[in-house]
């Protein structure tokens, strides 16, 4: 164990990603309690620059507070980026491991549905769902979550294939036991892996969609995001800038996390570079 926790403390990507997402989950979860108030509400003059006094991002063209609205963007970004996330792994992992056990005509099935999903634009199809069932959060993650699954799905299934052939799979197939007991104490476990990197690349992709939806006008209109206020800051370029920029920034610290996080956890994980690290 203290060996793993030494890998985890000399992997920067790892680190760094580590502290940069928890430093946006913090900014998260405080954002009630620093700012308590809507941050849809206006809270003073418009069109402060950063550095004003009792707003230290400055103002929108509303005179809403951008510190504010920061804060609480962050909830919804996160919030959308888990919940899809989690969609597309559980559709993933039940489609790629029903498929890599099975195979057969079952794997032919599952794998020309996967494929079918994947020839779609993954965008302009989230970008249909959202309008055909009205913009929403809820809309929203089922979009992402429904688009996101074909590569998790593939990723389980090529483990499910090379653990359904292992001796102990066997082994107990031999021995009496059923087809879904072997799959949840043998073939799950050790299929899950390459999830855990491929989610957290979903979960930057993911907020990356959810901000170009909302930067299209189709977010949630009851809720502040970082892609509607990245799009209501566009008219405003040319005479305040900061506010476009500041909630793009802070997309892109949080893409950067999430992908940092991927690699780290990959190198972490990846037997051979452990291995070779002993």
């Amino acid at each position: 164990m203290s060996r793993r926790w030494h890998d985890v403390a000399r992997s920067r990507p790892l680190l760094a990603g580590g502290l940069l997402l928890a430093a946006i989950v913090a900014v998260a979860l405080l954002a009630g309690v620093f700012y308590p108030g809507d941050p849809m509400d206006i809270a003073g003059r418009a069109n402060l620059w950063p550095g004003a006094a009792g707003h230290p991002l400055g103002t929108d063209m509303l005179g809403r507070d951008m510190a504010a609205g920061l804060a609480h963007a962050a909830r919804v970004s996160l919030a959308v980026g888990l919940a899809s996330v989690l969609l597309s792994v559980a559709i993933g992992v039940g489609v790629g491991i029903v498929s890599g056990y099975f195979g057969g005509w079952i794997d032919d099935v599952l794998m020309r549905t996967t494929e079918m999903f994947q020839t779609l634009p993954a965008f302009l199809f989230a970008i249909v769902l959202v309008v055909i069932l009205e913009p929403s959060i809820t809309s929203i993650v089922f979009a992402i979550g429904v688009t996101s699954w074909p590569q998790i799905a593939r990723l389980v299934r090529a483990e499910a294939m090379r653990v359904r052939h292992a001796e102990y799979v066997s082994a107990a197939i031999t021995i009496g036991l059923g087809h879904a007991r072997v799959i949840v104490s043998h073939v799950l476990p050790n299929s899950i892996a390459p999830v855990v990197v491929a989610a957290s690349v979903l979960m930057a992709q993911a907020i990356l969609t959810e901000a170009s939806l909302s930067f299209l006008g189709l977010g949630d209109p009851n809720v502040i995001s970082w892609g509607s206020m990245v799009g209501a800051g566009r008219a405003t370029l040319r005479t305040a800038w900061y506010m476009a920029a500041l909630p793009g920034l802070a997309i892109f610290l949080t893409v950067i996390s999430f992908m940092l996080l991927g690699n780290g956890l990959n190198d972490w994980l990846n037997p051979r570079l452990a291995k070779s690290r002993r």
